[in-house]
């Protein structure tokens, strides 16, 4: 029976326990003081262990090649890619994008479903708002060499210069510096600002005087009193109700890139939607190709539970029919508009010369995540895991054949030509996944990898009426 609350006329919480869909458990055999302990030993290890090492290695090496591409482009100039005339975008957008949908999925569960009370969240937000970081980090390195002289890459910026030019501010591409910037300056915030609890918890049993001085000034003066609980959590309800807008707006801003030009097959209005749809999708896959090796790594399988894996598996086969019947409608819009190029263009997406990266991205995207519709494939690490990585290679492949199908097939057959990557676009691509895994690898060494803090408020324990509810309360039911 549900507890009545003392307040009269109204019942507790608590009666939401009856629903089926409560009951398994967000944390697992684990009470306040254990759980503080199981996610600040992460941090706390005094060395490095042999897995970080190795992998870490790899990761900055790999990070390095990054780097010795950047300055072999700056050097030798954009004709060692692969772009010609008429495909004057390649790996370098299609990267771009592709990094910036990743970047959805962190801010997407921290501040939609902080503001939809949906507790769930709790165990991965952590984790998903640094991938969001790294993943913008990522994406904003391409459009910046992609310019070719990148030394004059300040000429983005509506800020005088020694040429008295200023951008055009009709141009969709100015308008992804703002919103991309803006984007990560609040994501950015919204991340430190979780961490500020956890990062005194960290500094509070911290065993040297260095890091006790680190994580103290990270904390910014932290003590946990009521007044500062009220402050922060008065904070970042504004910044959650800031930041959601953000979350439709950039990749709608991205997707403007293609549907304000004329090029065939770009320009549509169903791009936006399209747009997010895919963002949250490739985004949440990401979280899940994360998730589960952390989790196993780390033993988190009691904070990071399968509810967790299951309700992001859900919202994975959600987006992933949004971003099929937006394929579907692609084809039957440019069948009934009777335009002759746009017709062309998507027959030439799906049978031309790149009709090998159309059905990888169809496959991947629109076929393979309905197997979350069974049980046994949303609730098994191993399957999901594989599952989302299919998910990132057909988002990957999505962004090739919307940039290159359209630019590589013009008005004109005799200005037609064919996109082919060179070595130096494949190992920048590489490269830039070195990068964000060395930036992810260094957070999970030296940050609270769950948000202990905002866990414990969804434990029993953290209710302020836990014991009422324990002991029955003298006039509840």
């Amino acid at each position: 029976m549900a507890v009545m609350s003392a307040e009269p006329g109204r019942q507790s919480l608590d009666n939401t326990h009856d629903d089926p869909r409560e009951r398994a458990p967000l944390v697992i055999g684990h009470d306040l003081a254990s759980l503080t302990d199981k996610i600040c030993a992460i941090v706390e290890r005094p060395g490095f262990t042999t897995w970080w090492k190795i992998c870490f290695g790899i990761s900055a090496g790999v990070t390095g090649i990054l780097g010795a591409m950047v300055l072999y482009l700056i050097t030798t100039g954009v004709g060692v890619w692969g772009v010609n005339a008429p495909a004057g975008w390649g790996f370098a957008i299609i990267n771009f994008v592709f990094w910036v949908g990743i970047g959805h999925a962190g801010t997407l569960i921290s501040a939609i479903l902080f503001l939809f009370r949906q507790k769930w969240r709790t165990g991965i937000n952590r984790f998903a708002e640094a991938m969001t970081i790294f993943a913008v980090i990522c994406a904003g390195l391409f459009p910046g060499i992609h310019i070719g002289r990148v030394w004059l890459a300040y000429w983005l910026f509506p800020i005088p210069n020694q040429m008295e030019m200023w951008p055009n501010f009709r141009s969709p591409l100015l308008w992804d510096v703002f919103a991309v910037s803006t984007y990560f300056t609040v994501s950015l915030v919204f991340w430190y600002m979780g961490m500020i609890p956890d990062l005194a918890t960290v500094r509070d049993r911290a065993t040297t005087k260095l890091r006790q001085w680190i994580y103290g000034a990270l904390a910014l003066g932290w003590r946990g009193s009521t007044r500062a609980w009220v402050h922060y959590e008065r904070a970042y309800l504004l910044l959650a109700a800031l930041a959601t807008p953000l979350v439709l707006s950039v990749h709608s801003v991205v997707s403007f890139d293609f549907a304000v030009s004329i090029v065939p097959g770009w320009h549509t209005t169903i791009f936006p939607p399209y747009f997010v749809a895919g963002a949250i999708f490739s985004g949440f896959a990401m979280v899940v190709t994360l998730a589960v090796p952390v989790r196993a790594i780390f033993n988190l399988e009691d904070v990071i539970t399968i509810r967790h894996l299951e309700n992001m598996n859900k919202i994975l086969l959600a987006t992933g029919s949004m971003v099929g019947y937006a394929y579907s409608v692609e084809f039957f819009i440019a069948w009934y508009s009777g335009n002759f190029y746009e017709s062309f263009a998507f027959t030439n997406r799906a049978f031309g010369p790149y009709w090998w990266a159309y059905f990888a991205m169809f496959t991947c995207n629109a076929f393979v995540p309905h197997v979350f519709w069974m049980k046994s494939w949303r609730t098994s690490p191993v399957r999901m895991w594989i599952i989302s990585i299919f998910v990132n290679i057909g988002m990957w492949f999505e962004r090739f054949v919307i940039v290159i199908t359209s630019l590589s097939r013009d008005y004109l057959a005799s200005s037609w030509g064919h996109y082919t990557p060179t070595w130096v676009d494949w190992m920048t691509f590489v490269g830039s996944f070195g990068l964000f895994m060395t930036l992810f690898l260094l957070f999970l060494r030296f940050i609270p990898a769950v948000a202990i803090a905002e866990v414990k408020s969804v434990m029993p324990e953290g209710d302020p009426h836990h014991y009422e509810h324990a002991h029955g309360h003298e006039g509840g039911a």
